[in-house]
């Protein structure tokens, strides 16, 4: 396993001292990353954040693996109902380690499809259903809660599709949920229909989730190695605890980026994956970076409206959309390469030349080639632009690479947070959306939210 991270673009040497580091600004902001670390660690040892200690949980992924062996052979389709952090990392998974959907080819018993539920569009949900065969298809319901809405009303749709088809018996031995042992709604129902259930750790946030059950269960069930996840995710981990910077990535990193944002005021982070299989893992960090960072308070209760929005582009896709933005407009964004060195297959250009200068220069080269000579194209592009950006180099995409980025990136994230005083792992104003759609769909419990709903209105009546 090895991933590296590039920092050069970065500094001030690069891309000069209005946009970029200085090396007296790292060696003064060094102190701070070693408190963040030192933070994180104690807490996480205290029991209070459970992320780090994942990929030691031998038991849960032995069981998570037993369970994949028990049912394998008996359906095509993996269906995840879910939302947030319980449906971008397994897409994330998926994606990375099988490929994109279009490129999956057929799916069989023995290599099933993984649609996912993730959204409360009728049509998209109506589709969905029509593309599977109940009688192949199992269920994987996921919601931390156990109440989360747009999860228990599309899991409704599909239980009862799975029961109009199966019979109530069958249908429920045919669904796992994975949710909170011993509270919430959605633990009472399973326990009522008697479906097989996986618990999520208290301690871990949804976003944080990938490998707990939330992302192992339907990972497993599709036929990816979890246990090599872990193994990645582990030796990663020794690496996030070290105190030199140097030896520990994800630290370096944290501090690079906190000083680019801070110091340098970029308000914006663009991840560039150079590869389709990394294109999922770019919208599971979308949501790591925005929810655990945009934070209206500090941890004294200062007003301080943090963020730096995350922006998900794939390379060399959208240096043909989002480049000329990138390079000529506004000057507020950093840039995170993702790049791999080793591809599965090279994809060799035929050698035959044609006369024609644009067809000639790349006979017999390989698009492996290519779309590296393009990220580091478009690298120097944007220092020439003064335009920061940095690199993390993934070896290849396999289960034990992309179980230590997932890793590597939550460590990051948890250390900006701590270096920018905020508490990465709440998320009240998701929770105030979440407040008003209960009122809004008449939940008990949730009345002042549904009034404080209609004041909203009436002042939107008012308004000209």
């Amino acid at each position: 396993m090895n991933i590296q991270f590039d920092s050069k673009n970065l500094l001030a040497d690069m891309v000069g001292k209005e946009h970029g580091v200085t090396r007296s600004e790292i060696e003064r902001s060094e102190s701070k990353a070693l408190k963040a670390l030192r933070t994180l660690r104690r807490q996480s040892e205290a029991g209070l954040y459970g992320f780090p200690h994942l990929p030691f949980q031998d038991t849960a992924i032995r069981a998570v693996t037993r369970y994949a062996g028990e049912v394998n052979g008996t359906y095509d389709t993996v269906c995840v109902v879910g939302i947030g952090g319980s449906a971008l990392g397994v897409w994330a998974l998926d994606c990375g380690i099988r490929g994109p959907h279009p490129v999956q080819g057929a799916h069989t018993p023995q290599h099933p499809r993984l649609v996912i539920l993730d959204n409360v569009d009728p049509s998209f949900t109506a589709q969905a259903l029509d593309s599977m065969d109940p009688r192949k298809t199992l269920v994987v319901v996921i919601a931390k809660s156990g109440g989360t809405a747009e999860t228990v009303s599309t899991f409704l749709i599909v239980r009862e599709w799975m029961e109009r088809a199966l019979g109530r018996r069958k249908a429920a031995a045919r669904i796992t949920a994975v949710t909170t042992e011993g509270k919430g709604d959605l633990f009472e129902l399973a326990r009522a229909e008697r479906y097989r259930t996986f618990g999520i750790p208290e301690n871990v946030g949804g976003r944080f989730s990938v490998l707990t059950p939330v992302g192992l269960v339907p990972a497993a069930l599709a036929g990816i190695d979890i246990r090599k996840l872990a193994r990645g995710a582990a030796r990663m981990t020794h690496f996030c605890w070290q105190p030199d910077l140097e030896e520990n990535i994800a630290l370096r990193a944290a501090l690079y980026h906190w000083l680019i944002w801070t110091r340098k005021h970029k308000s914006i982070q663009v991840a560039l994956p150079y590869s389709n299989h990394l294109w999922g893992t770019a919208f599971w960090f979308r949501q790591l970076w925005a929810e655990s960072l945009g934070k209206a308070h500090n941890l004294k209760g200062e007003v301080v409206h943090a963020g730096q929005t995350p922006v998900a582009a794939l390379g060399a896709t959208d240096q043909h959309s989002q480049v000329q933005l990138y390079l000529e407009g506004p000057n507020d964004k950093v840039f995170t390469f993702w790049a791999v060195k080793k591809f599965a297959s090279a994809g060799k250009i035929p050698s035959r030349k044609f006369g024609l200068p644009a067809f000639d220069a790349l006979a017999g080269q390989s698009l492996a080639r290519l779309i590296d000579a393009e990220r580091r194209a478009t690298a120097a592009a944007m220092v020439e632009a003064e335009r920061p950006n940095c690199t993390v180099t993934l070896d290849r995409v396999d289960e034990e690479h992309l179980g230590a980025f997932f890793q590597m990136m939550e460590f990051q994230t948890a250390f900006v947070g701590g270096m920018l005083g905020i508490d990465a792992f709440d998320q009240p104003g998701v929770e105030l959306g979440k407040k008003f759609t209960y009122g809004l769909m008449g939940r008990e419990g949730y009345e002042q939210y549904r009034r404080q709903f209609q004041t909203y209105e009436r002042k939107r009546a008012r308004a000209k």
